[in-house]
């Protein structure tokens, strides 16, 4: 799998197969309950075969993969190196409690620290994402002694307690009712130029203003209660959000001046996917904890994991921490970290996405929104990406309402459907398409996945008032 090589051609031993796809709908809808969803209105793609940046259904039809699944398969499908690790550590060991040394979780965490910023040496892993989040804020709570936790509005941390609790979208509201899952969790707002909370008309001014936000909320809240300060270095899920120059030196400045800790969740916009290992080299910051999971094997073995400061972990050398899971630091989804990181730098995929990002993707998608009225705001680094789409340029209403449902987001459907049926399978969250191809897309991939979003917000323009 070379980066600059597009095979698009049917994997090898696969027949397309309708009734067998039949067969596998049928099963999942009699037996699964799937996420984020009401049941009745689940209708899921079988999906018969993936490899490099598509996958297949049952009928043959070729879809190339601009959502990265969940913005986790960062290299792709089926990457020969990570899949020949796998299996030769099933030959191997398949399973080791965390509690014995093994030379592949040893390994992953030797890497993963090696691309950390400086001072934070150890790894302590988890099954994914919300669970690393989870423990983040338990250690900084116990290194604290304090049980705040600020976090931002336009945010999404996961679905465990602790972590939706921590996310600041319109997900958290019934499970706050259900779970009561948000004691002590505070929100404030981030910066986001194009819809400043702030007034702020530059952004020098919104990373002034939202700074200025923070620091009269954790003085509102009280300094000496407020453990961690948790942030999403590049805010996915709730729109791609990239922080102004400044920011985030700012916030470590704020954390520092009153004993926080500063939490960087980089699930998602780790492990190249904004042009570098973690997105706060961007801005030369070093958080006191980095969560991550995602890109870190791309999804092949499920993964996470909390990147830990000297000081926090000086709190625990002999206090012990009462947290730990079955699956830490699983042997087969380590070899798969060790393979990815291998493969990535092997094949230059961080440098590569950086490129993609400033060369192809950027420009192409600023080239859309110049004749698509719907078209507000591009934004983005690397292959990390948003359209954030309006029913008027001058106003910035949204093209569909924020936690709108039913006939509200017909628009946007409208642009969704038409981006599947050419066969490209896009990522969308309210009034946002967002553009999150793996690292080692093509050139060719690109363009081919851009044109057909060009000719799908066709669609969106129709609700242009």
């Amino acid at each position: 799998m070379i980066i600059g090589e597009a095979n698009t051609a049917l994997p090898d031993g696969f027949t397309p197969d309708p009734d067998e796809g039949a067969r596998v709908r049928e099963l999942d809808r009699a037996h699964l309950f799937h996420s984020w969803a009401a049941q009745d209105a689940v209708s899921p793609i079988p999906v018969a075969a993936a490899r490099g940046r598509h996958f297949w259904d049952y009928d043959g039809k070729r879809y190339l993969d601009f959502a990265s699944q969940f913005i986790n398969s960062n290299i792709g499908h089926g990457h020969p190196k990570v899949v020949a690790a796998i299996k030769e550590q099933a030959d191997r060991i398949c399973m080791i409690a965390s509690t014995f040394a093994n030379d592949v979780r040893g390994e992953a965490a030797r890497l993963i620290a090696g691309l950390a910023p400086p001072g934070l040496d150890r790894v302590f892993f988890t099954s994914g994402g919300a669970e690393a989040n989870e423990h983040a804020v338990r250690m900084a709570r116990l290194h604290t002694g304090r049980p705040k936790v600020l976090s931002a509005y336009r945010s999404y941390h996961g679905a465990t307690a602790t972590a939706i609790g921590l996310t600041g979208d319109h997900r958290r509201w019934d499970n706050d009712a259900a779970a009561h899952s948000g004691p002590n969790i505070v929100h404030f707002f981030g910066p986001y130029l194009y819809r400043s909370h702030f007034h702020a008309t530059t952004e020098a001014e919104e990373c002034e203003r939202a700074l200025a936000h923070l620091d009269q909320v954790i003085r509102f809240e009280g300094p000496g209660t407020i453990a961690a300060v948790v942030l999403e270095s590049v805010v996915g899920t709730a729109g791609v959000l990239v922080p102004p120059p400044g920011y985030l030196a700012g916030v470590r400045e704020l954390c520092d001046r009153h004993g926080i800790v500063y939490i960087a969740d980089e699930v998602m916009s780790g492990f190249g996917r904004t042009g570098a290992w973690f997105a706060v080299d961007h801005w030369d910051v070093a958080p006191d904890l980095i969560t991550f999971a995602k890109g870190v094997n791309s999804g092949y073995v499920p993964l996470g994991g909390v990147l830990i400061s000297d000081a926090v972990h000086d709190t625990f050398r002999d206090r012990v921490y009462q947290g730990g899971l079955t699956y830490s630091g699983h042997p087969l989804a380590c070899a798969a970290a060790v393979a990815t990181i291998e493969a990535m730098r092997d094949e230059r995929m961080i440098e590569h996405a950086a490129w993609l990002g400033e060369s192809v993707i950027g420009p192409r998608l600023r080239e859309i929104a110049a004749h698509h009225p719907s078209v507000g705001e591009v934004r983005g680094l690397g292959v990390f990406w948003a359209l954030d789409l309006v029913r008027d340029r001058g106003t910035r209403e949204m093209l569909v309402p924020y936690a709108g449902s039913g006939a509200e987001n017909q628009p946007v459907n409208e642009v969704v459907a038409a981006c599947k049926a050419a066969g490209m399978w896009p990522v969308y969250n309210y009034n946002r398409i967002h553009v999150v191809p793996p690292c080692n897309t093509t050139e060719e991939e690109a363009l081919e996945g851009l044109a057909i979003l060009d000719e799908a917000l066709n669609h969106a323009d129709k609700h242009v008032v």
